[in-house]
């Protein structure tokens, strides 16, 4: 959608996505005028008090910008303790990284208490704003912690986590391969190119990008990070990621030749991360062959990979939509419809892909029973 037709926000809105330009301009001064886009996406997202994810504004659900998984209702999360459920021994815990709304959570507990299972429920979340709405959500029921643990068994969930790190733009051209950067051109926030260098550079070179004319996309490089301190961690347990995203092959095909960066505001989508700094969320889908390969340096299995459809079948969706009387519409029309936006090809259940990464775990993940993909990483 082009920006121009996309709601107005009010003044103090306008007046906090102001200031957030004013101290992205001060660091550009500083740094001759050129910064990454990871370093601009990050300043974007996650300046205190003036980031889109350290501001106080709405932000999940049909008041905020975008709508996850957890925010239709609880099926979701129902669906998915079932999985968590079987992977938990004594004494494991679950981790959530990046609560959100704390709707994963809430639904989630209740339903792993239903089966029977009760772990410590920890919650990072590098969000200061986030972190007070989760606790008054939430309660005293989980326990929120500040950093990963040096030790850790249990279930790990990142549920659209991934997508928002800060990623590093490219484009290959027949002249080389060059860093997509963010500068100032004549007041205004502004793409700015020179040639890649060191990390960036090489972890571009190994990527499958075929194209004799000009290509753009990005690499997120903190995700590999991530996963790779998470590993160093996990003694045993189960690195459970779901988001939106493709393996290498899909994500770098010639026909994506503008890359998959994303921007989100009230519920409309557009492609300019320049646009209204702050007030918008900006987004690319994960490179889950990347995540794969992060995985097995860290010693880590890959223990599955599947489109969210055939992972929440598998786990006993339609079983608990079954468990609702269809004739009482009151109660069955609420749950069809969330499973509709689940598991449709249109909506959720193909785009949305979970990844499964483990230490220590001998048996097959009931998630991947069938319709696995781990193949095509």
């Amino acid at each position: 959608m082009p920006v121009d037709r996309l709601p107005e926000p009010d003044a103090d809105a306008r007046a906090a996505s102001a200031a957030l330009c004013s101290r992205i301009a001060c660091e550009l001064e500083s740094r001759g005028n050129w910064i990454s886009f990871a370093r601009y996406m990050a300043l974007a997202l996650h300046a205190p008090g003036l980031g889109y994810y350290a501001s106080g504004s709405a932000k999940f659900g049909a008041a905020g910008d975008f709508v996850t998984a957890p925010e239709l209702g609880s099926l979701f999360a129902r669906t998915l303790a079932r999985q968590v459920a079987g992977l938990l021994a004594p004494g494991d815990a679950v981790l959530e990284f990046g609560a959100g709304s704390g709707a994963l959570a809430s639904a989630l507990r209740d339903a792993l208490g239903a089966l029977g299972a009760v772990p410590e429920y920890l919650i990072l979340e590098p969000s200061a704003e986030l972190s007070a709405r989760q606790r008054q959500r939430l309660g005293k029921g989980p326990r929120w912690i500040d950093a990963l643990p040096e030790r850790f068994r249990g279930v790990v969930i990142a549920n659209e986590v991934l997508d928002a790190m800060p990623v590093h733009a490219l484009a290959w051209t027949p002249q080389g391969i060059l860093e997509r950067g963010v500068c100032l051109n004549a007041g205004q926030l502004a793409w700015c190119e020179r040639p890649a260098t060191g990390e960036v550079l090489a972890a571009a070179q190994t990527l499958p990008v075929a194209s004799a004319e000009r290509y753009e996309s990005e690499i997120n490089l903190a995700a590999r990070a991530w996963l790779r301190t998470l590993a160093e961690r996990l003694e045993r347990g189960v690195v459970l990621v779901v988001d939106y995203g493709f393996p290498a092959r899909e994500y770098y095909h010639p026909q994506r030749s503008m890359g998959t960066l994303m921007c989100h505001y009230r519920h409309r989508a557009h492609g300019d991360p320049f646009f209204l700094p702050g007030l918008q969320d900006i987004t690319t889908h994960v490179d889950f062959s990347a995540l794969a390969q992060a995985a097995a340096d860290g010693g880590l299995d890959v223990l599955g990979y599947a489109n969210q459809a055939r992972f929440l079948v598998n786990c006993g969706i339609t079983d608990l939509l079954a468990e609702v009387d269809a004739t009482d519409v009151g109660r069955y029309a609420p749950l069809a419809a969330q499973a509709q936006m689940l598991l449709s090809p249109a909506e959720m259940g193909e785009l949305f892909k979970v990844i499964a990464l483990g230490r220590g775990i001998g048996e097959p993940l009931l998630g991947f029973t069938s319709g696995d993909r781990t193949h095509t990483l």
